[in-house]
């Protein structure tokens, strides 16, 4: 029998970082550190050096070449002065060369009057500030310059009011844009509070379940008026008046009646399931509360009106002697919170449309970008930041869950207004 030998193998390092003793791992993260920090200022001053280039390239076009004499000159060299450009999202001082025409105007250089022309300052502002950096804070957010370029424009009025400048212009072009081209079967509402002031936003779903943001408004409640005057600024800019359209709200009154108002018998409202949870449990104790938000979900959950109906009076009947409120709470509008029952919509489509999430879930991206926000200054400041928080959030819209059955709750809409009655007792599809 021949012995069996031991083969032994060499244990190979998962990084080179195991074959150094601890004691030099420290040297050499520093000296990463320091290659990355002088690598970003040769990337910064090589972009400074070929800028100073080409502009040196376009006065030699304009005055010929150095120390050389034309016939025919046009323009001569007249030194350098000090001008400002933006970079890096901020403004910082440069040699600017200059160049005068034989007649002694002064003649702007097409690389310097190109860069000027450009805004990105405003954008680098606005997007900062979106994502949660403070005016105070703004200049320690950028990338840093080499210590001999002179720097402005970082201070926290100056940011306060490239943000007030960029901000202003968009709320103009967003409150009047035209809605005429989008085919909306959905639309949402609801109300957040910044300050003082409740900020009233329209959300609408389209026929392809595609979200856009349709307005906002200011006030101080969710008041008839205010949501009246919304939804007359939705007609106004291209929002059909007379066709099957489905709101969902959270059961405001102020909202409920100015939709009565405005759309009439066009407008089947859907009270948000979610609120109306909330509201009714709110009369309960904690040992109490559990259990009716089982029976609740479980009366909604029924494939027809009918049904969903009996279970939810059936609950208000056992806690009609100890809770009265909460009793009451699950009578009032019982029947628009049924509302996509009787239409019939899938569940999956369904699911989105009994509540107002999709808007709440904006709304939640509008308390993030104005958490650094610690005092409102006037409406006019709220309005500012809902709109770019807005647009903000608009940029990362998904199509609303259940999508596909958006044909199926637009015929029955159809159906209902049509005054073709829809079976209470039917399932769902």
């Amino acid at each position: 029998m021949k012995k069996s030998r031991t083969k032994q193998t060499a244990r190979i390092p998962r990084s080179c970082s195991e074959t150094l003793p601890p004691a030099s791992k420290q040297p050499i993260a520093e000296m990463l550190v320091d290659v990355r920090r002088s690598l970003r200022e040769l990337v910064v001053s090589k972009g400074l050096e070929v800028f100073a280039q080409l502009l040196e390239e376009d006065r030699t076009a304009l005055c010929g070449p150095k120390n050389q004499p034309q016939e025919q000159r046009q323009a001569y060299r007249h030194g350098h002065d000090d001008g400002q450009q933006v970079f890096g999202g901020r403004k910082i001082r440069l040699r600017k060369p200059r160049v005068r025409s034989v007649a002694g105007e002064e003649i702007e250089l097409p690389t310097w009057r190109q860069m000027s022309q450009q805004e990105p300052l405003g954008e680098r502002v606005i997007e900062q500030m979106l994502v949660g950096v403070s005016t105070r804070n703004y200049g320690r957010s950028l990338e840093p310059l080499p210590v001999a370029v002179s720097i402005t424009g970082t201070s926290r009025s100056a940011v306060s009011r490239q943000f007030v400048a960029r901000t202003r212009g968009q709320v103009e072009k967003f409150l009047l844009r035209r809605l005429d081209e989008l085919d909306l079967h959905v639309i949402m509402l609801d109300g957040t509070g910044m300050g003082d002031h409740v900020l009233v936003v329209a959300l609408g779903i389209d026929a392809k379940g595609h979200k856009h943001v349709l307005g906002v408004t200011e006030g101080s409640t969710e008041s008839e008026q205010v949501c009246r005057g919304l939804l007359q600024q939705l007609i106004e800019r291209g929002v059909v008046l007379e066709r099957a359209r489905l709101f969902v709200i959270d059961g405001g009154k102020g909202i409920r009646k100015a939709i009565r108002e405005t759309f009439g018998s066009w407008a089947l409202i859907q009270r948000c399931q979610v609120h109306k949870l909330r509201n009714v449990v709110e009369h309960l104790p904690q040992n109490k509360r559990a259990w009716v938000r089982a029976a609740m979900n479980r009366a909604w959950g029924q494939a027809t009106v009918a049904g969903a109906r009996g279970k939810l009076r059936d609950l208000s009947a056992q806690l009609e002697e100890q809770y009265p409120s909460a009793a009451k709470s699950i009578l009032e509008g019982l029947d628009e919170t049924l509302t996509v029952i009787a239409l019939g919509v899938g569940p999956a489509l369904s699911k989105t449309m009994r509540s107002t999430n999709p808007i709440e879930n904006l709304q939640g991206t509008l308390k993030r970008v104005t958490r650094n926000v610690k005092r409102w200054r006037g409406g006019s400041m709220a309005l500012r930041w809902v709109v770019s928080g807005l647009l903000e959030a608009q940029k990362r819209f998904r199509r609303v869950k259940g999508y596909r059955e958006m044909p199926h709750l637009t015929a029955a809409l159809e159906a209902t207004i049509k005054c073709e009655p829809v079976d209470s007792n039917a399932k769902i599809a």
